[in-house]
């Protein structure tokens, strides 16, 4: 099947815009979707103002911004879906929310259509069978922000066709990703991986070992990590790691994912990181 149109439900916030942006980058007519006219403005004028970024380093020309923001579209209506070939939902990570989006997708989209989930932890299945089509439905799982980072991890349900997965995978190779293939399980491959290490660095900080800023210092200057784990959760949310680690844990009952107390305090108190101006380092 080739895929000419792709929808972005949520085109919102830095994964939606930065998937919607990188697949026109590629050459796909893309179709946005936000409940409100104002956050699409804004999501536009954020594609707008990184390729401008972009063309004035040199990594881009002026006619390829100029192609590229021509190819993408905005909408306030799912019901405007029913042309894409391929559509990645990438709303909040709520199981209820997920489901009734894809309610909605499965009812407009044509029969051919696939169905992706931008979901880190949820069960990727579990939204599939609110479908019609859960053989058309995989998990396309990109990294914060999507234009920068190379992952893209493929998920494949106990439902998911071979077919559906070797299209996910192509389009993914299509968007200059590397293509990880992993099962339906929770955190997929990063995030299983990475969650225990940041909890583990809060579990430290926790019982006194070390300073924030010395572990962090510690891991980018002794392991060669880009940043350190306590400010990697400032970045991501302090918050969203937690109710991802949340669902780990209920899913696997394995102790390594627990939340740890100080975390429970910390997203207790609206100490989120950068988002609220507060979380392991201030930055107010």
């Amino acid at each position: 099947m080739e895929i000419k149109k792709v929808g972005v439900v949520g085109m919102t916030g830095t994964m939606g815009t930065g998937i919607a942006q990188v697949c026109a980058q590629a050459g796909y007519q893309v179709l946005g979707s936000s409940r409100s006219e104002e956050r699409l403005n804004k999501s536009l004028a954020s594609i707008d103002k990184a390729l401008t970024k972009a063309v004035d380093k040199g990594k881009l020309s002026q006619q390829e911004k100029d192609d590229t923001l021509s190819r993408i579209k905005g909408t306030t209506k799912i019901s405007d879906f029913a042309d894409c070939d391929l559509v990645v939902e990438s709303v909040a990570e709520d199981m209820d929310l997920k489901k009734a989006t894809f309610a909605e997708l499965d009812k407009t989209c044509p029969a051919h259509a696939i169905l992706a989930t931008n979901a880190s932890v949820l069960s990727i299945i579990d939204i599939a069978l609110a479908t019609s089509r859960p053989d058309k439905v995989l998990g396309l799982h990109f990294f914060n922000p999507p234009p920068v980072m190379k992952l893209l991890e493929v998920v494949k349900t106990i439902a998911t066709s071979d077919e559906t997965i070797e299209i996910g995978k192509k389009f993914g190779e299509s968007l200059g990703k590397v293509c990880a293939i992993a099962k339906d399980t929770p955190g997929f491959i990063v995030n299983r991986l990475g969650a225990p290490f940041m909890l583990n660095a809060i579990r430290m900080l926790e019982s006194g070992i070390a300073s924030a800023e010395d572990i962090d210092n510690a891991v980018t200057a002794g392991l060669n990590h880009p940043i350190g784990p306590l400010r990697l959760l400032d970045m991501i949310g302090i918050d969203s790691v937690y109710q991802g680690a949340c669902i780990f844990y209920e899913e696997t009952k394995d102790p390594q994912y627990a939340p740890p107390t100080l975390m429970k305090k910390m997203v207790a108190a609206g100490w989120f990181g950068r988002k609220t101006g507060k979380g392991f380092y201030d930055y107010d």
